[in-house]
């Protein structure tokens, strides 16, 4: 059986035990591990299988805070870092996607401005299923209680070289140079890839060096 399948089996069988109850999956990872593709992959399988009503995606990144008010707060430089997300709006969508009778709208973010963009995402009504990914679903303090409302958890992990390629690779297809994007890369990505690393026994199982998730 290949990763999609064993997952797929587990939500399957974590939907069955939730009553009719909507349940939340989330997916975390260290930067450039492959969350979007894994998260992504269990979406595309459930609208294909179940119907695109059937399912949700609720990813972390809209939640970034603006670069305005990074460049206000000091932080833009390490855009990225578990402080430049606003958690508790994340934490209160989450909690509306679990409980709405109605669909709710989220926030998603667009790599080619860095920007996230308001209520471009539907999570519906009629969804028994809500998938989130992003680097700190299981971390401790202001995040805490984003764990706490997931029903499973999978740890995305790919090799460090394949990791940092792809990072270099995004960062410089944002605008940055090579030297510019292998410089964010050593003194923002790996440094929260570290932190994230933190969490891989919380989560419920581990995805290994994907490239492909089928």
């Amino acid at each position: 059986m290949g990763v999609l399948a064993t997952i797929l089996t587990d939500i399957d069988d974590a939907l069955a035990r939730a009553d009719g109850e909507r349940i939340i999956v989330g997916v975390i990872g260290p930067p450039g591990a492959g969350k979007s593709t894994a998260a992504r992959a269990i979406v595309d399988r459930y609208c294909a299988t179940r119907g695109p009503d059937f399912v949700g995606s609720l990813p972390m990144d809209g939640f970034h805070l603006s670069n305005t008010v990074l460049t206000q707060l000091d932080r833009l430089d390490r855009k990225g870092a578990p402080d430049t997300f606003d958690v508790d709006g994340y934490v209160a969508l989450l909690r509306r996607a679990i409980h709405a009778d109605a669909d709710v709208y989220a926030p998603d973010f667009d790599h080619s401005t860095g920007e996230p963009i308001s209520a471009s995402l539907i999570l519906p009504a009629s969804a028994s299923l809500i998938v989130t990914e992003g680097n700190y679903l299981a971390l401790d303090g202001v995040w805490a209680p984003v764990r706490e409302l997931m029903t499973k958890l999978y740890y995305v992990d790919a090799p460090t070289a394949v990791r940092l390629d792809r990072l270099v690779r995004r960062h410089v297809a944002a605008g940055r140079s090579p030297s510019a994007a292998r410089a964010w890369v050593d003194t923002v990505d790996e440094p929260n890839a570290a932190l994230v690393a933190t969490t891989l026994p919380l989560a419920d199982q581990v995805i290994e060096s994907v490239s492909r998730f089928r």
